[in-house]
This record gives structure tokens, C-alpha cells and sequence, in this order.
């Protein structure tokens, strides 16, 4: 089987159950920056030499298979994301949390190159979860899906945190418009 089947070639493609849509239809547009974020995850835990962020990102890596696959198909019935495995995420949230000191300020993304790529994912995970909910306005979409990218973008977040404190890298803290650097 060949890789290109030249049917995408006039800007359309197939969802899940055969319906063709053009390119820049919603769904499409989210799937593929979940696709985006999959990617940039796989960087992450490429660069990563930490065993416990890999084991984490990449039960998100398989979960963004899913939402993938549920935002390919309109009537084909797939495997969804499920309340329990929101909650699990927000468990391993308030796990990493507990190890950190508070934040009260406003932090610069960065730090070591592991968490300054988590601080990228972030950003493409919070593109993600815009894309989906821009997807929700014209099509149904499990409501799951948004929640879940919601919690990922936090689970990133505490991530990069949690990398750079375990490898004693300081977080910049952002003093507001007003400070000189």
C-alpha cells in the first residue's frame, strides 16, 4: 500500500465513516493540531532524561490518539475520553503540586530544555483545546474532550514547573510592564 493515495490532493479528505470535508473544516483543523501536540509531546520525551514526565506523557500521547480519532469521525462509534481519566490527570496535577513551592507570581516559560519544550506543548495543547471548542460551535463534540485538553494544558504547566525544580533551574518571575530587565 502505497503512503499517498492522491485523494487529498484537491483539498478534501475523508472523516471516520467516509464523509469528505474539505481540509479546513472544523474537525480537521482540530485534529490536526491534537496531531501537533502529539508531536511536540513526542519531542518533550525525546529530550527528556527523566523517567517519570515519559511514563506521564505518553499515557497523554495515547489519549490524544483517541480524541484524534473520536474528532475523525462523525458516526463512527470510537473509544472516548472518560470522566475517570480526567480525574486521573488531576490527580497526578495535585501529585506534582504537592512537591512545589506556592506560585505567586507569573513565571516565563523556560528553564531547562525539558521544560521550556513542556512550556511549548502548553502553548499548542491550549491551540488544541481552542480548536476543539471552536469545532463545538457547528458540530457535536463530546464536552469531555475540551475538559480534558483544559487539564492537559495544567498538567503541562505543573510539569515544566515540577522538571525545573528537580533540576534546580530557578523560574523567571514576570514583574509586569513596568519593570526593566
Amino acid at each position: 500500500m502505497s503512503i499517498y493515495t492522491k485523494k487529498g490532493d484537491k483539498g478534501t479528505t475523508s472523516l471516520l465513516g467516509s464523509r469528505v470535508v474539505s481540509k479546513d473544516h472544523p474537525r480537521v483543523q482540530a485534529y490536526g493540531v491534537v496531531d501537533e501536540l502529539n508531536a511536540v509531546l513526542g519531542l518533550v520525551i525525546s529530550f527528556s532524561d527523566m523517567a517519570d514526565p515519559k511514563i506521564s506523557l505518553q499515557k497523554v500521547q495515547k489519549d490524544l490518539f483517541i480524541i484524534g480519532a473520536e474528532l475523525a469521525s462523525q458516526t463512527t462509534k470510537t473509544k472516548n475520553i472518560s470522566p475517570a481519566r480526567i480525574g486521573e490527570l488531576e490527580a497526578e496535577i495535585d501529585a506534582l503540586e504537592k512537591d512545589l513551592p506556592p506560585l505567586n507570581n507569573f513565571i516565563l516559560p523556560g528553564g531547562s530544555k525539558t521544560a521550556s519544550l513542556l512550556h511549548l506543548a502548553r502553548t499548542v495543547c491550549r491551540r488544541a483545546e481552542r480548536k476543539v471548542v471552536e469545532a463545538s460551535q457547528t458540530e457535536k463534540i463530546n464536552p469531555n474532550m475540551v475538559i480534558y485538553l483544559n487539564r492537559v494544558g495544567d498538567f503541562l504547566f505543573v510539569l515544566a514547573r515540577y522538571v525545573n525544580y528537580k533540576k534546580k533551574v530557578d523560574e523567571v518571575i514576570w514583574k509586569g510592564a513596568r519593570s526593566r530587565i
